[in-house]
């Protein structure tokens, strides 16, 4: 489409018809943006609470899309981001700027097969008793009336979106009428493939000017080749800080009994009973090797582990090799039943290689951990995954695409080289220019003879637009240094205390973000007893309908752990005080942290400020973010860890955290925080 308004033309119109302000931040990203695209640049952009950046982003978007005829792929991490877009931003984005435009942009969602409802997998779930023989009489009654009740709803919905489906389900009452890629036998044999949801979802992103997706589609995407996102030469990467963990996600593989069972009883019904008895038979002995195993990382696969694992993968190759290639044309029934089988005996049979042969290379060499999960109440199961996903993400997300990373927190430490490192990205081209410069200064020769870009290394840029905060004036930082520091057993009574403390200055209105649920019930239990303030803790009901009450009763204290470190938006009076129990450390026994951490140690490097500081470092700036979400909030951020004030890496820590003031003094904190409540300081 020729002579379309530039992008600072286009956001001034949205901004204006959505009833906003120009925002500095704003425009200065959106104009970062579109040169990325122009140049076909990678851009990294650091954006805070309340710059605008989905508009940033979405407007340069909009314009490429329609300039090029072509569609431009946007993903997110969360639900909550992901139906934002789709039920509110796109659709009033796209009416203001349809006078400017000839026409109105075009959006739509498009999520992975599994989150589609199957049709055809729906009319067999009642005869498909591969995981309910696996559970007992009092789940199988409530997964019964959660798949008639599916069954009713599939007659309603016009999408067939889990997401849609108030109240939800459980995984397994949803995998009963749903089928992952490997399972589906195609729209083209399968008896529903005219009425199928996925298919309609698909269709439906084809040639719109925006496809909205998330993380995890996104990494399957890439990783698997089956190409289901349309075609597009740029993706904008909203909340960037969550994509190594979703691409690890995706990548992970798990080996259970459960898994090899469910694969032996869909191979049983296509084979000889002998062949799919085998792999039960492995399964078995798999769980008895479980039983007798740590739990934790395993560095050192031994024999009998080995042996049970290496017997899988065989039953499972025997398995596909006795159900044979495709017949030809055959009847849907018999064609689905083939496709699940295969799918879940690759999947058993892939792992189980990948689990042997990550163990084949040196310690310091190997590209894979291995652990076992022994959870209360669950089946120990075998997990692999990668050490790194940064060589995937350079080769498949990088390669020929312009690739925007957004969120509000990407500067760790006060730069952005620790997520860049992590994504594949080398050297920013400002750092590259610079060390030639150097070179050159210091006759190591010239500029153009300086460090070169290595390669296939994507050339990115970085840009920080602020906040349109004042972090300084609105939010003070008081880390409590003359507690001791956290121990093992819970919270100690003094750290009781200073919640306590806390809470009573400000009236109520606290988020506590605790490192573990037992830490958060432990409070919640004992500060009922001392507080007057209602006293929400999760898992006393759903994570939103918490927040809901939290947000509306201005008194009220919410407690919780990880979800709520990144779940929660309250502006307003309702919150003015954010409690951290501890800096948030990956457990000293996560196994692929630990892993993770002990590699980089052995190439030279800082393991636990590469991994174990940059972890903690993200999810602080994620929690204490909690505090300001609009413009005239104000509050405390209380760390109750001495550590952040008094450790080495504690520098680290604060410099990934906006410039709030900062203070050790207790006093300081809750005279602040008695103003904020309107609450007279107590006569000396």
């Amino acid at each position: 489409m020729a002579d379309l308004p530039d992008v600072p033309t286009l956001l001034d119109t949205a901004v204006a018809a959505l009833g906003g302000r120009r925002r500095d931040g704003q425009s200065a990203m959106a104009a970062a943006v579109a040169d990325a695209v122009d140049r076909r640049e990678h851009l990294v952009v650091q954006a805070g609470t309340g710059t605008g950046k989905s508009l940033a982003y979405l407007v340069p978007a909009i314009r490429r899309a329609m300039e090029k005829d072509t569609s431009v792929v946007v993903s997110t991490a969360t639900i909550a981001l992901q139906n934002q877009l789709i039920d509110r931003d796109l659709p009033r984005l796209a009416g203001a700027l349809k006078p400017l435009l000839r026409r109105e942009p075009t959006f739509a969602v498009l999520k992975g097969r599994r989150n589609y409802l199957c049709r055809n997998r729906l009319h067999t779930a009642a005869d498909d008793s591969d995981e309910a023989e696996l559970f007992d009489p009092r789940q199988l009654s409530s997964l019964g009336k959660q798949v008639a009740r599916l069954h009713e709803w599939a007659e309603e919905t016009a999408t067939g979106d889990r997401d849609e489906l108030v109240p939800g389900v459980t995984d397994l009452a949803w995998r009963q009428v749903s089928v992952s890629a490997n399972e589906c036998m195609g729209a083209r044999i399968c008896p529903f493939g005219q009425e199928c949801f996925a298919e309609f979802a698909r269709e439906e992103a084809k040639g719109v000017d925006v496809v909205v997706t998330n993380h995890a589609m996104l990494s399957i995407d890439m990783t698997q080749g089956n190409h289901i996102l349309p075609e597009h030469d740029t993706i904008m990467i909203d909340e960037a800080h969550e994509l190594v963990d979703r691409a690890t996600s995706v990548a992970t593989g798990t080996l259970a009994e459960r898994t090899v069972t469910i694969a032996a009883k869909r191979a049983g019904r296509l084979i000889e009973p002998m062949v799919a008895e085998r792999l039960t038979e492995a399964g078995e002995g798999l769980a008895l090797m479980f039983a007798d195993a740590p739990e934790g990382r395993i560095d050192h696969l031994d024999e009998g582990l080995a042996g049970a694992v290496a017997v899988v993968r065989d039953a499972a190759a025997a398995c596909v090799t006795a159900i044979g290639p495709s017949p030809g044309e055959q009847e849907a029934e018999a064609a689905s039943e083939r496709r699940l089988a295969l799918a879940a005996l690759t999947e058993v049979h892939d792992t189980a290689v990948r689990v042997l042969e990550s163990f084949e290379p040196a310690l310091r060499d190997r590209t894979d951990v291995v652990w076992l999960t022994k959870a209360p109440g669950r089946r120990p199961a075998l997990s692999v995954a990668p050490l790194a996903v940064g060589g995937l993400l350079r080769e498949k997300l990088f390669g020929d695409r312009t690739v925007v990373l957004t969120s509000a927190t990407l500067t760790l430490g006060g730069s952005f080289s620790s997520l860049a490192r992590q994504w594949g990205l080398g050297r920013e081209v400002g750092q590259e220019r610079a060390e030639a410069e150097r070179a050159a200064a210091t006759g190591g020769g010239d500029a153009e003879d300086g460090p070169h870009r290595a390669a296939g290394e994507p050339r990115w840029r970085a840009l920080d637009v602020g906040s349109p905060f004042d972090h300084a004036r609105s939010g003070i930082l008081y880390v409590a240094a003359h507690l001791p520091p956290p121990g093992r057993d819970g919270l100690s009574p003094a750290y009781l205390d200073e919640i306590t403390e806390l809470i009573e200055a400000a009236d109520g209105r606290a988020l506590g973000l605790f490192s573990s649920m037992r830490a958060a019930q432990q409070a919640a239990d004992e500060l009922r007893e001392r507080l007057d303030h209602p006293l929400l803790c999760q898992g006393e009901d759903s994570t939103g309908q918490l927040v809901r009450r939290f947000s509306e009763d201005e008194n009220a204290c919410l407690f919780g752990t990880l979800s709520l470190w990144q779940g929660v938006d309250v502006p307003g009076p309702s919150l003015s005080l954010v409690i951290v129990d501890r800096i948030p450390f990956p457990r000293p026994d996560d196994p692929l942290a630990s892993a993770r951490q002990r590699s980089v140690a052995a190439h030279g490097g800082n393991g636990f400020l590469s991994v174990a500081a940059t972890h903690a470092a993200l999810l602080l700036a994620q929690g204490t973010g909690r505090l300001l979400r609009s413009t005239e909030d104000r509050g405390v951020i209380a760390v109750l860890d001495p550590r952040l004030a008094t450790a080495r890496y504690g520098g680290f820590l604060r410099a990934s955290l906006p410039p709030y003031w900062g203070t050790t003094d207790p006093q300081v904190a809750r005279s602040a925080l008695r103003r904020l409540s309107g609450r007279a300081a107590p006569a000396a």
